[in-house]
């Protein structure tokens, strides 16, 4: 999340000291009346700030903490970026834009977001080769592209014009104490000083990453794998316009993407033309990653050593980062009256770009029986009904994961006869008929 100071001492305190309120029926926005019901979210990152908006479009208010500081955002604050090859992205899939689309968002975000019109897959030094195009697949797009910083600003301001969402920042969780009929969680903030505050709810959701507090104060272990790689994730240029393709590539060291960006107007880079961003995300092993941040020149080399001609010459190289790839899953998703959601319930690899939209399908699942509960006038945080959300995502996760690994492993296997079959498998994906759709629909999130 973009993590500008302000002070929002007052605010918080008012928050704190107050219960959230009944709401009455909003008929202009067709929102249910909330009933004596209250969430915690533990984590406003792009997860939890979009739970708390699933949950509202629901009629259900939520209270949302960031250990974070928030930006102040005005509704017509379209800021530039801060340069034109500097920012993270994410690919968010057909489903993931069906959900947005639910709750009112989508025009919203769809300004800086990029489709994808295409996706182009290979393997390097190999015949295998296959191609989706959404002509064929009879669809608007496989999905959409865009920036983390105009990600979280959409969703921040929508949750900051939401009354039934209040927003803690600042606040560091120091316990949670489970009840019979409800939580308690402690957190910290500063004003000067430290202070300690206690709210109290029907159910607290744990939206707060791979290292989820929340999650190691509640006793839930986890289990890990290590891929001993490292990504190295940035925003290139090329002398080629993108043309909406995505480009997967598999290398002996790891699966790599180029995807295309938007360039808006205004951003303030007139000597740029449009459609020749792509966001970019290569992976090396552990203990490689120093050249490739530190030398463009090194880094661009090895792109274009590994893409060939596919995307154009790679002309310009952003700011990278590093991020060490490990699989981590909580043992437990459910524990009583609390929710694990997100990175902190499964960290995945980028491989193909499922990980914030799977996160999205638990969090639209979830929403929709909280707001059943309400419907019924029953307990909005039954553990019994948590633990059939924890049931009832098994499926979609477990299949996700699998096929995360499965690509992962079987594309770096240096085995000649295993090289062989999945550069057969890749030829027979793109010739054999009825074999893509299934995939197209599995990749769009469309079958969960």
């Amino acid at each position: 999340m973009i993590q500008d100071t302000h002070s929002n001492t007052s605010a918080q305190t008012n928050a704190m000291q107050s219960s959230i309120s009944n709401q009455t029926f909003d008929t202009k926005n067709n929102k249910m009346a909330m009933t004596e019901q209250q969430v915690l979210i533990a984590g406003g990152g792009h997860v939890g700030l979009s739970f708390a908006l699933l949950l509202a479009h629901h009629g259900i208010a939520s209270t949302l903490l960031e250990k974070m500081s928030y930006p102040t955002i005005s509704p017509n604050d379209d800021s530039t970026r801060s340069h034109y090859l500097d920012s993270r992205n994410t690919a968010l899939s057909r489903r993931t834009v069906q959900i947005y689309q639910e709750i009112g968002l989508w025009d919203e975000l769809q300004s800086h977001a990029c489709r994808i019109d295409a996706v182009q897959i290979s393997e390097q030094g190999s015949f295998g080769r296959a191609q989706l195009n959404k002509a064929e697949e009879q669809v608007e797009s496989f999905g959409q592209v865009m920036e983390n910083a105009w990600l979280g600003r959409k969703l921040l301001l929508a949750a900051q014009q939401e009354p039934l969402i209040t927003l803690i920042d600042n606040a560091n969780v120091i316990a949670v104490e489970q009840q019979s009929d409800g939580v308690t969680l402690s957190f910290s903030y500063y004003d000067e000083e430290e202070h300690e505050q206690q709210l109290q709810a029907s159910v607290l959701v744990a939206c707060d990453g791979r290292d989820s507090t929340v999650r190691q104060l509640l006793g839930i272990d986890t289990t890990t794998y290590d891929y001993q790689q490292t990504a190295i994730v940035g925003v290139v240029e090329t002398d080629k316009p993108h043309e909406h393709k995505a480009i997967e590539r598999f290398s002996p060291a790891g699966p790599l993407a180029v995807l295309p960006l938007t360039d808006p107007a205004g951003d303030g880079n007139e000597e740029y033309q449009q459609g020749y961003r792509r966001s970019v995300v290569w992976v090396c092993p552990t203990g490689e990653e120093d050249k490739y941040l530190e030398d463009d020149a090194h880094f661009l080399a090895t792109l274009q050593q590994a893409f060939g001609e596919r995307a154009g010459k790679f002309v310009a190289a952003g700011r990278r980062g590093a991020y060490p790839l490990t699989r981590v899953l909580a043992d437990k998703q459910a524990d009583g009256r609390c929710v694990i959601m997100g990175n902190a319930a499964h960290t995945l690899h980028p491989v193909a770009g499922q990980g914030f939209n799977l996160c999205m399908r638990d969090a639209h699942v979830l929403a929709q029986m909280m707001s059943a509960q309400v419907l019924k006038g029953a307990d909005i945080g039954d553990p019994t009904l948590l633990k059939r959300y924890e049931k009832a995502r098994q499926t979609d996760q477990k299949r996700v994961i699998r096929f995360c690994d499965a690509v992962v492993h079987g594309f770096t296997h240096p085995n000649p006869a295993v090289k062989l079959a999945r550069n057969v498998a890749l030829i027979a994906f793109d010739k054999l008929p009825n074999i893509k759709p299934l995939v197209a629909n599995y990749a769009m999130g469309l079958k969960s």
